[in-house]
């Protein structure tokens, strides 16, 4: 127990005082007119509080991946506390920041417009289509799921519940981010929070202690902690699925303060939740064997089910089951809304595309083929979700490294964690099955060779940048 208040307590303090470090780096400047007054539009473009802002962010990237993916990376144990901590607070908050930040200082610019500014076009139009790619699959794999449980618990098929949903994200896409999202989406991140927080405090008074750290590796198939537990908890630790959300709150932000509290904030809110079910998972079932078996007889959603039911009785069953269907299926419909945003920013190029509805009807391609995916088994479309999130992470990372590089700012607070995911999602590649399949230590061999190629090409930025700061210099004095 006193490994999970610690965990909690640094993730805190991180907020509380690493944030500010990172804000302090990026420079904010509250004189500068936000694009939400810039480009009101009425429909993606427009002001809203930060409280609002932050409750729809906490949603849009969280869904059921703090809870299902923290569930997960419980098999290994309370070193995944470890990775929950150190990956929120170094990476995946820092992550989330620039990724918004500097959407705001570039006029609400999609993540591959951002990526293209400073890593080249070739590179932006390569993430471009990975990060649409990325947006169908997980709309796509949060949307079987819930449909799967909502056939189960009502006389609905599961041809109906998909339709059902799919309806939803088709008005929800189309509509002013004020009208369904800026409304509910607050409603359901109040839910996320308390539900989260009344599993916490329950758990301060069970019976069964929360195992405190071990460096031992606790999963019952002995699978590798680097770099599965950082593919696994993504969403608790970094996600790069959250660079493709905060420009749509970046959209919306009255002033540049109001980024700390927003996308520092959220990730860290996020990361206390993934830190309460990941401690839940591990303590409810005796173990991580137990787990294991609770996991193959009723999968993530069982396992939430059982776990709510038994600390809030009726109450929890039904905010189980609100989170199983309802808090997927709102990050589903975001990441179509953002993708319907990338489309255009893509397609811009050769068309002209200022009319809000030739805007609005790009979004009815991108369902389609979402639709299309549904039909496929749901942990086949995971895996796949999986790599392809972190890699967009990595990218982005290193498209803030660049950017602080280039204004002459301390850039090691990005690309330290840039390289670090560099060898996970280049170890995990060669290793996972949807990879390469390749043996264990010459997965990790390839993994370290690419950081050092990736570190030998940031030096080469580094010395490029001090070349031509002195250029500037001299043509100065």
């Amino acid at each position: 127990m006193i490994t999970f208040i610690a965990a909690i307590t640094l993730l805190i303090l991180g907020y509380f005082f690493y944030s500010k470090i990172v804000e302090r780096v990026f420079s904010i400047d509250d004189q500068r007119t936000t694009p939400a007054y810039v480009k009101q539009d009425g429909l993606d473009f427009m002001p809203m509080s930060w409280a609002k802002g932050s409750l729809i962010q906490l949603l849009n990237i969280a869904g059921l991946g703090p809870i299902f993916g923290a569930i997960m990376g419980a098999l290994y144990g309370p070193v995944a506390f470890i990775w929950i901590v150190v990956g929120a607070i170094f990476a995946g908050a820092v992550h989330d920041y620039f990724a918004g930040m500097m959407s705001v200082r570039h006029g609400g610019e999609q993540y591959p417009s951002i990526v293209g500014r400073y890593l080249g076009g070739t590179t932006k139009t390569i993430i471009n289509i990975v990060s649409i790619i990325l947006m169908i699959l997980v709309a796509a794999a949060f949307t079987a799921g819930p449909a799967q449980l909502l056939a189960s618990v009502t006389p609905l098929s599961f041809t109906v519940s998909i339709f059902i949903i799919f309806s939803y994200f088709l008005i929800a896409a189309l509509l002013p981010i004020n009208k369904i999202i800026g409304r509910i989406y607050p409603i359901f991140g109040a839910i996320l929070i308390f539900m989260a927080l009344a599993i916490g405090i329950g758990l301060l008074f069970q019976d069964q202690p929360i195992p405190n750290l071990t460096i031992e590796n606790l999963h019952p198939q002995e699978l590798p902690i680097w770099p599965l537990i950082m593919i696994t908890i993504s969403c608790g630790a970094i996600s790069g699925f959250h660079s493709t959300q905060s420009p749509i709150i970046a959209r919306t932000m009255k002033k540049e303060s109001d980024g700390r509290k927003v996308f520092y904030g959220a990730m860290i809110a996020e990361a206390i939740i993934a830190m309460i079910w990941a401690a839940a998972a591990m303590t409810f079932f005796g173990g991580t064997d137990g787990l294991q078996d609770a996991l193959a007889n009723g999968g993530p959603a069982g396992v939430v089910d059982f776990i709510s039911k038994s600390m809030l009785g009726t109450l929890g069953g039904i905010l189980a089951i609100i989170g199983v269907i309802i808090l997927p299926v709102t990050t589903g419909d975001t990441a179509l809304r953002s993708s319907r945003m990338m489309l255009v920013d893509l397609l811009s190029t050769f068309w002209k595309l200022e009319e809000k509805w030739k805007q609005s009807l790009l979004a009815i391609p991108v369902i389609i083929s979402t639709f299309a995916l549904t039909q496929m088994d749901y942990s086949f479309l995971w895996r796949y979700v999986g790599w392809t999130n972190q890699v967009v992470a990595t990218v982005m990372l290193w498209t803030a490294a660049i950017y602080l590089l280039q204004t002459k700012k301390f850039h090691w607070i990005c690309s330290i964690p840039a390289l670090f995911m560099t060898g996970v999602v280049g170890t995990y590649i060669f290793y996972a099955p949807e990879g390469f399949s390749l043996p264990y230590p010459h997965s990790v061999g390839i993994g370290v060779v690419l950081m050092v190629v990736v570190a030998i090409w940031f030096v080469l930025q580094i010395r490029k940048n001090t070349i031509r700061t002195v250029k500037e210099n001299s043509k100065v004095a």
